[in-house]
């Protein structure tokens, strides 16, 4: 392994490494998985090339066996790395890539030329499981890098690597997920609305049309009954409140998360702001918002999107949909890097009022329901049942 002059170009030794031996190689590497999941035999496979250090990160940055264009291949080194060394001066902001520097997880950083799933679906990034347990490989596109203006920025681009290290530490986690108990939904009388017409409608309306969902599809639930129990937190503070009754913290927070959903379709702010958020959670996409508590996990919300071949048929007009779920992990505080971090001002999720949680909600779908159910994405840190 050569180590790499991070702040000079290593035109020389890529010009030369990308003579002779890499000629007949693949230009593209296609992942046998489904949306954003990857086999441990796809990250076996042989990407053996040009290997280099940085200083601070233990893991290899390689540089794949393939067909390249010298001078991608050489901005890809330069600007990955650079990102690296962004992300390792600052790493006390970005939490998800210090965990997994501690423990770890990542065994290589390989570039590739291109990245595509099965489908033929492109990637920029993606997390692969390898044959050695608890560590994972990310993958990178250079052809990606290009087009999404990345190469050259390695200040933008180690922003967008550090939000995918949320998928390092989960998918290098094998340890066994129980899954969530099923819930009764009546999904053939679904009053879900197109987009339009829930664009149209009042505040009012909306919030009536969201009650009827409550009834038939939409639910909010303690998916694992991991808060029965337990203390709640009184809202706006970090004050634990002992429960009169053992179902206290559930019915609490149930009542919390519905106030919120309310809040998403009747206030302005949200259709303007947020307006993903408004249409996904009365045109079908959203079908529960989950709160629970998980120690175990140190992120706030997620959403977890089923794959389409798992897609149901919801309302009188029998539309197929991707159901989706948004959790909230309860006793979690936002990260730097969460997209609601100044919304949420510090308190942990349980804590906050339910105008506060509406725009966690609201910014957690707004920035990640689209991609998910595009690629047909399945949470690899879906719930935890609690020790």
């Amino acid at each position: 392994m050569q180590p790499l002059k991070v702040m000079s170009r290593p035109v020389l030794v890529l010009t030369l490494l990308l003579m002779g031996s890499w000629a007949g190689g693949s230009a593209t590497v296609y992942a046998n998985h489904s949306g954003h999941q990857a086999s441990a035999k796809d990250a076996a496979e042989d990407s053996t090339g040009a290997s280099y250090t940085i200083p601070g990160l233990t893991s290899p940055l390689v540089l794949s066996r393939a067909e390249w264009q010298t001078d991608l291949a050489d901005e890809a080194v330069k600007t990955v790395s650079d990102a690296f060394i962004i992300l390792l001066q600052r790493r006390a902001e970005f939490p998800r890539f210090d965990e997994s520097l501690n423990r770890n997880l990542l065994q290589q950083v390989v570039i590739e030329p291109r990245v595509l799933n099965r489908d033929g679906q492109e990637f920029t990034f993606l997390v692969a499981r390898t044959t050695s347990p608890g560590q994972v490989k990310l993958l990178i596109n250079a052809a990606a890098l290009q087009t999404k203006q990345y190469l050259h920025h390695p200040d933008r681009l180690a922003t967008a690597l550090a939000a995918e290290f949320q998928w390092v530490v989960s998918k290098a986690d094998t340890a066994p997920k129980l899954k969530a108990g099923a819930v009764e939904r009546d999904l053939k009388h679904a009053a879900i609305r197109p987009d339009g017409e829930i664009t149209a409608m009042s505040g009012d309306e909306r919030v009536q049309a969201l009650n009827g969902l409550f009834e038939t599809y939409l639910k909010t639930v303690d998916e694992q009954k991991s808060l029965e129990g337990q203390a709640y937190y009184d809202r706006g503070t970090t004050t634990l409140v002992q429960p009169a009754q053992p179902d206290s913290a559930v019915k609490l927070y149930d009542i919390l998360v519905r106030e919120a959903l309310q809040t998403i379709v009747r206030d302005p702010w949200f259709l303007e702001r947020t307006p993903q958020a408004v249409r996904s959670l009365l045109n079908g996409k959203v079908w529960t918002v989950a709160f629970a508590r998980i120690d175990q996990r140190d992120w706030a919300t997620r959403t977890r999107v089923l794959p389409e071949d798992k897609a149901v048929t919801v309302g009188p007009a029998e539309r197929r949909i991707q159901p989706a779920t948004v959790l909230i992990n309860l006793h979690r505080r936002a990260t730097p890097d969460d997209p609601f971090a100044a919304e949420s001002k510090g308190l942990p999720m349980g804590a906050l009022s339910a105008e506060q949680l509406a725009r966690v909600i609201a910014l957690e779908i707004q920035h990640n329901i689209v991609e998910k159910s595009m690629t047909g994405h399945v949470s690899q840190d879906a719930l935890t049942a609690p020790k």
